[in-house]
C-alpha cells in the first residue's frame, strides 16, 4: 500500500492541489497529514479530488471545530489531536505535528512516526521505527512545497518537492 504524508500545508491551497495531483499520478488515494493545515479550506483540495485524509492537529490550527466539520463533510477524512496512533496495514503508526512532544518510548513502539512542525523533510530510522517529517507543504520558508510518498510494505519513502518559480516565496 502506497500513503502520501504531508504536513505544514498553512493555507496554501495552489500547493496542497499540486501536490495531491502529483500524489494521484503516483497511485497515492490516502494521506496521513501531521497538522497545520491552519484554515478549513485546506482541506478543499482533498475533497475535490477524493483522497481520503487522516490527520492530526498542529499548532497554527486555529478553528480545529470548522476544520473536523470540514472534514466531515466527506468521506474517508478524519482529523484528530495531536498525537494519533493507529494501524494500517498491520503497521502501527504514530501521527504528531512537533516530534518534541512525544517521549521516546513512545516513539519506538510504533513502526511508522509521522510527524511536521519543522518544515524539513527528514527521515531516519531509530531501532525498528522509521521516523518520516514529509516537510513543508506549504513551501512558504523553505521555497519548494515538499511531501512524501511511503510504501508500508516495502518502508521505501519517496520525497516531493514542487520546482519552478511559481512556488518560490
Amino acid at each position: 500500500m502506497r500513503i502520501g504524508l504531508m504536513a505544514d500545508t498553512h493555507d496554501r491551497v495552489p500547493a496542497i492541489d499540486a501536490l495531491l495531483r502529483e500524489m494521484l499520478a503516483r497511485d497515492v488515494h490516502f494521506v496521513l497529514h501531521a497538522g497545520d493545515f491552519c484554515s478549513p479550506f485546506s482541506l478543499k483540495p482533498f475533497q475535490d479530488h477524493g483522497v481520503a485524509l487522516a490527520g492530526v492537529f498542529g499548532r497554527n490550527d486555529g478553528d480545529p471545530e470548522g476544520l473536523r466539520a470540514m472534514a466531515a463533510q466527506a468521506m474517508g477524512q478524519e482529523l484528530f489531536e495531536s498525537p494519533h496512533a493507529m494501524t494500517l496495514s498491520d503497521q502501527k503508526i504514530l501521527v504528531v505535528h512537533d516530534i518534541g512532544d512525544v517521549v521516546e518510548r513512545s516513539v519506538l513502539a510504533h513502526a511508522l512516526v509521522v510527524h511536521g512542525h519543522t518544515h524539513l523533510q527528514e527521515m531516519k530510522t531509530r531501532n525498528n521505527t522509521l521516523i518520516v517529517n514529509p516537510g513543508e507543504a506549504c513551501g512558504w520558508l523553505y521555497g519548494s512545497p515538499s511531501a512524501a510518498i511511503l510504501d508500508l510494505a516495502s518502508k521505501h519513502v519517496e520525497f516531493i518537492k514542487l520546482d519552478g518559480p511559481e512556488w518560490k516565496t
